[in-house]
Formats: C-alpha cells, structure tokens, sequence
C-alpha cells in the first residue's frame, strides 16, 4: 500500500481544531497540490481566500450572523457568527466560472472541488487537520457579495483548518464490495 494511500485511509474531518495553523510555506505547498487537480482546457476555475486571525475572523462570523434574516434571535445570529471562530483559519473554495466551449462550468466546478480535496489532503498530510463545510451559507448571495464573488463564481466550501485538539471516533466506512459494481455484468 502507498503512503498516498495510507494517508487516504487515515483521512477524517476534524472539527475539534486550535491554534496554530498552517504556516506560509505548509499553505504554499498544499495550494500546489491543490493546482494538480484535473482540469479540462487548463482553465484554473478555482481561486481561495485564507481568513486567519481574530480581526477577520470575527468578520467573518458577523456576515454569517447577517444571513440569519429578520426574524432571527439574537441566540441564533450567536450561534451562526461562531461558526466562524470553529478554526484558528477559514480557507474558502471558490470556483471562477470561464466561458469555453467544450468546458461546462460543471465540469469547472469538479475541478475546483477536486482542488479543495487535494488541499485538504495536504493539509493532513502536513500534520493539520481540516473540515469542509458547504451547507446554506456557502450559496448564500449575501455571502458571496461579503466575501467579494463575481458574478461568475460559486463557493466550494468553507475548509476550516488548524492543529487537532481532540481526535474524534472512528467512523465506520463502507467496504468497497458494498458500492462498486462491475459494468457489464
């Protein structure tokens, strides 16, 4: 068996995450690795924001909160703004949307989702440990104006990412046989 292979096997999203977090040089690294994922046409559809520190951070968890609408209690724009603080840094996948074509921006968005797991492997690899998070607020249109979108792009995910202060259980995985079928059969 392979390190890579190893290391995919070892994988688990972490949401127990502290201080520190990647250097400068770790992050170069993994956002070279993320660079190799597949990509028809040699677009690059991807780009990503590194939010770190407590300044931005924070801004960050007060446009979450500015999501949550009229009607929300202030327990709930709580909740949402510490979603933001779950890591010492929020890297956002953003998939750059470029007209072409034989490229759909599906196959764009693969690509630059294939990027995001690229680097949270890396990031794991490098001894850190990572969560990638989608769910409302990545398809948020307030969001994506807050963090500066174009109009042609969408959020990949949010990855939060640090050092893991608790390692969680052990998740069951299904066994190959379970999901992969011979075609045809």
């Amino acid at each position: 068996m392979t390190a890579v292979m190893k290391a995919l096997l070892k994988r688990s999203s972490e949401p127990r995450l502290e201080a520190p977090a990647p250097d400068p040089a770790t992050l170069e690294n993994a956002f070279a690795c993320a660079a190799r994922a597949p990509d028809h046409a040699l677009l690059r559809p991807w780009r990503y924001l590194i939010i770190e520190g407590d300044e931005a951070l924070n801004a960050l968890g007060e446009l979450f909160a500015a999501t949550c609408g009229d009607g929300a209690s202030e327990k709930e724009r709580e909740k949402r703004c510490k979603k933001a603080l779950r890591a010492p840094m929020v890297i956002v996948g953003i998939a750059s949307y470029q007209s072409h074509p034989k490229v759909p921006e599906i196959e764009q968005s693969m690509s630059a989702a294939v990027g995001m797991g690229y680097l949270l492997l890396a990031l794991e690899s490098a001894g850190f440990g990572g969560m990638w998070r989608t769910g409302a607020m990545a398809h948020d249109p307030a969001i994506k104006r807050g963090l500066g979108l174009q109009d042609n792009e969408i959020i990949t995910g949010f990855l939060y990412t640090g050092s893991v202060s608790a390692n969680k259980p052990s998740i069951p995985r299904p066994e190959p046989k379970e999901f992969v079928r011979r075609w045809p059969h």
